[in-house]
């Protein structure tokens, strides 16, 4: 039985985002999950969420986190960061952003922890 954190589960979709594995990154969430990729625009489900993370991956970006902190209860867990990402967009320019995230966890009935809710906005998705 797997004996991964809420912590390991942001690890590897950073670590996946950074090397280009889409399938990886699609593998750190829930398959109805929801990512709010930018405020306003929100993307539910698999299908989604590979379409979603395609863009960001195709900024060939390098993802960092400055720190974290996680609340866990019981099978749900918060989990809040600080976050740069840096990248080319299609015209070559370079792409730099940057936010608070609040995202939430829950541990699966085999012990792995997966994203169900990928806020990276945090309380920027207020307006």
């Amino acid at each position: 039985m797997p004996t991964f954190s809420p912590v390991d589960a942001v690890t590897q979709l950073v670590k996946a985002i950074n090397q280009g594995n889409l399938d990886a990154a699609v593998a750190s969430y829930e398959p109805g999950a929801t990512l709010i990729v930018q405020p306003g625009k929100v993307a539910t489900g698999t299908k989604a969420l590979r379409d979603a993370l395609a863009g960001f991956i195709a900024l060939k970006p390098t993802l960092t986190t400055e720190s974290y902190q996680v609340v866990q209860s019981g099978d749900i867990a918060l989990y809040c960061s600080k976050w740069n990402l840096k990248g080319v967009a299609p015209d070559g320019s370079i792409v730099q952003m940057g936010g608070t995230s609040s995202d939430v966890l829950r541990r699966q009935t085999n012990g792995q922890w997966l994203i169900a809710v990928d806020n990276p906005w945090g309380p920027g998705i207020l307006g």
